[in-house]
């Protein structure tokens, strides 16, 4: 597994709509792995294929209270209900933003053997699902925000 690098604001990856992952192969685990690994050196809850300069429809989530995921091609089936997140982004150091997003989603993916899953995610995990695969499409969180600002120095 490797560390590698995040792509930053500004980096024409991070505008593209991401390619579907037609095969899954021992690169593509690989990848996911790097992933996982990255994002959590950089103290991330979830990390998409395009913030590490590759346009595909992959995402890796660990929201730190037991929900892990490594999935591709993932996709929202159902959307319900409505909250107002505060949200920070690899890709955009410095900054946090709030942005309307469901309160429950329904996902449906792949993971890493190429078997079908489902599942429901409320509250953050929602929150973190939205974002992530909104990387998939070209957008950041910030264009969605209905508050953005840059975070006072710790």
């Amino acid at each position: 597994m490797a560390i590698r690098n995040i792509r930053t604001d500004g980096n024409p990856v991070l505008r593209e709509v991401c390619k579907e992952v037609k095969e899954i192969t021992d690169g593509t685990r690989r990848i996911l792995d790097d992933m996982v690994e990255t994002m959590f050196d950089s103290d991330g809850v979830g990390l998409a294929a395009p913030q590490i300069g590759i346009p595909k429809r992959m995402v890796v989530i660990d929201d730190r209270e037991g929900h892990s995921f490594k999935l591709i091609n993932p996709v929202i089936t159902e959307s319900e209900g409505e909250q107002l997140s505060s949200e920070g982004c690899l890709s955009i150091p410095g900054f946090r933003g709030k942005c309307k997003r469901p309160q429950r989603v329904s996902v449906k993916a792949l993971n890493e053997n190429g078997e079908p899953v489902e599942f429901t995610a409320e509250g953050q995990l929602a929150v973190i699902c939205c974002h992530e695969f909104d990387h998939l499409d070209g957008i950041l969180y910030k264009d969605k925000a209905v508050e953005y600002v840059k975070k006072e120095e710790e």
